[in-house]
C-alpha cells in the first residue's frame, strides 16, 4: 500500500529549523545545517512541517508502506537507533498529570463490549444498536488518567490508529453508522498530526450515510490535557477553512 512521505531539497533548504520543531513525530533533525528525514517510519505523511518552509524545500513522494515497516535511518551521519531518543515532551509527573488527576479514580472497568478495535468489530453486533459511540485512539486511554469515568462511560467503543493500521477506517463506520441507530458520536484523538485520521474517518462516514447525528471532537494533548472540544458547528467551520487551506496547498508542487 502506498503512503506518502516527506522529501527535503538541500539545495533549497537553509536551515532554519521550523519544519524540525514541528513535526512531533521526532522523524527530523539538523544535520550539517540542513534538515533531514533521519528515520523513514517515523514520518507520517501528514506534512506539518511543510507550511512552515519558507523556501518550499519541503514536499511529498510516495513510498510502499513496507518500506517503513522496519526502523531505518536515510541520513547520513545520523545516529544510530541506540542512539536516538524521543524529544522531551516535558510531561508532569503521574500525581499532576492529566486533566481531573486530582480526583478519585476507579480501578474498575466501564468497558461494556467486546471486541474493540475498528477492523475487529462487526457492524452488525448488537452493542451497537442506540448506542452512544466512541471512536478513541489507541493512545487516548494511555493519556488521559480518567478515560474510562469520563468517556467509556455510557458508551460503545471502538479504537484504532490510523498511523498503524492498514485499512480504511471510513469504510467500516459507514457500515457502523448506516446498520444501528447511533445516538450520539464522540471522537477522542491525540494532538499528534497523525490522529487526524480517526476524526476526518469519521466525518466522512457520517456524510457517506446521510445520518445527522450529535457529534463532538476531543483533542488530548500528550500530557493529558483536554485541549479543544469541538462540536458539529465548530466541526463543519473549521472544514470549511480546511478546504481553503488546501486549496492554497494545491497549488504548491510536491
Amino acid at each position: 500500500m502506498a503512503r506518502q512521505r516527506i522529501k527535503i531539497n538541500e539545495d533549497l533548504c537553509t536551515g532554519c529549523g521550523l519544519c524540525v520543531n514541528a513535526c512531533q513525530e521526532g522523524a527530523l533533525r539538523l544535520i550539517d545545517g540542513k534538515a533531514t528525514l533521519v528515520y523513514t517510519d517515523h514520518c507520517d505523511g501528514l506534512g506539518k512541517c511543510l507550511p512552515l518552509c519558507p523556501t518550499d524545500a519541503i514536499s511529498f513522494e510516495p513510498v510502499e508502506s513496507g518500506d517503513l515497516d522496519a526502523p531505518q535511518s536515510i541520513a547520513s551521519g545520523a545516529p544510530s537507533t541506540s542512539e536516538w531518543k524521543t524529544p522531551s515532551l516535558h510531561c508532569p509527573t503521574v500525581e499532576h498529570a492529566g486533566a481531573g488527576s486530582s480526583r478519585p479514580y476507579s480501578t474498575g472497568s466501564e468497558l461494556k463490549q467486546w471486541p474493540i478495535q475498528i477492523q475487529l468489530v462487526n457492524p452488525a453486533a448488537p452493542f451497537f444498536q442506540n448506542a452512544h459511540l466512541l471512536i478513541a485512539a489507541d493512545c487516548a486511554a494511555f493519556a488521559y488518567r480518567n478515560f474510562h469515568e469520563d468517556y467509556i462511560q455510557g458508551r460503545t467503543i471502538i479504537i484504532g490508529c490510523p498511523k498503524l493500521d492498514d485499512a480504511d477506517y471510513a469504510e467500516k463506520l459507514t457500515q457502523i453508522l448506516a446498520a444501528n441507530d447511533i445516538q450520539s458520536i464522540t471522537v477522542v484523538r491525540m494532538e499528534v498530526p497523525c490522529c487526524a485520521g480517526i476524526a476526518e474517518a469519521a466525518q466522512k462516514a457520517l456524510k457517506s450515510c446521510g445520518k445527522t447525528i450529535p457529534r463532538q471532537v476531543v483533542t488530548l494533548s500528550l500530557d493529558g490535557r483536554v485541549l479543544d472540544r469541538a462540536t458539529a458547528f465548530t466541526i463543519e467551520t473549521r472544514e470549511a477553512g480546511g478546504r481553503e487551506d488546501r486549496e492554497r496547498l494545491s497549488s504548491f508542487s510536491f
